[in-house]
């Protein structure tokens, strides 16, 4: 049975000012909860219903009923696992590869994938603006699949970072080079831009060089999706 005040936490746990201030998060799914298991997360709390009540043997499990479930939830249709960690400290900088940098990427859908793209092509870093969305917001975390346990996602002004940083600086842009035609080095950073506005200027001023995703039907679509554009670009950046 679930007590009011755990049932209170975990739906304000669906906003970002209580992640903040309880340092907590809620995941659902056997998928993503079995890989936040088995990576550094803490968990705080697991619940299960009583057909999961094997699903795995941990400590801090409560079993609960399928109506405590959906009162829980923020999913439609709940799977029966659900649980709460805790949010991660700040990792360091990685330096020796490449590293994934958003500036002002907005849509859950977008940032669950780039990450999830970021651990398929091994990023370990994902560098983030103060106003790109929360990457423990319920919906980025559907879209990961699990991979949030193997990226470390920062959240910083993107100018600090850029001013002390010394890997070579690529921004994506429509009328960039085409990444095709161009030799890209062993390590750097890829700048993705928000989805309506692209890269902003202050950003922009840090790109040493440039790149674009050339469109090869005149007739057709206007831009490519954030997370499309980012997969194409790290297919060519472990190319080489």
């Amino acid at each position: 049975m679930v007590v009011k005040s755990e049932l209170k936490l975990i739906k304000n746990l669906q906003q970002k000012k209580y992640r903040n201030e309880h340092g907590l998060f809620v995941v659902e799914g056997k998928k993503t909860v079995e890989e936040l298991l088995e990576s550094d997360f803490r968990l705080y709390k697991l619940f299960l219903t009583k057909k999961n009540i094997d699903f795995v043997n941990v400590e801090n499990v409560a079993i609960i009923s399928e109506k405590e479930l959906r009162q829980m939830s923020s999913l439609k249709n709940p799977n029966g696992v659900l649980g709460v960690f805790y949010k991660r400290d700040s990792p360091g900088m990685v330096s020796d590869d490449w590293v994934v940098m958003l500036d002002g990427v907005q849509d859950p859908g977008n940032m669950g994938t780039i990450i999830r793209l970021c651990d398929w092509f091994g990023i370990k870093t994902l560098v983030c603006s103060l106003n790109t969305v929360d990457c423990y917001n319920p919906k980025v975390l559907q879209a990961t699949m699990g991979s949030i346990a193997r990226v470390a996602v920062i959240y910083t002004d993107l100018e600090t970072y850029l001013v002390s940083n010394e890997l070579p600086v690529y921004g994506t842009f429509m009328d960039g080079n085409n990444v095709y035609k161009n030799r890209l080095p062993e390590k750097g950073v890829l700048v993705m831009g928000n989805e309506g506005n692209g890269i902003s200027e202050r950003v922009q001023n840090f790109c040493t060089g440039t790149l674009s995703i050339p469109q090869f039907n005149k007739n057709t679509a206007e831009s490519l999706n954030v997370a499309t554009a980012t997969a194409i670009l790290l297919s060519e950046i472990r190319r080489g």
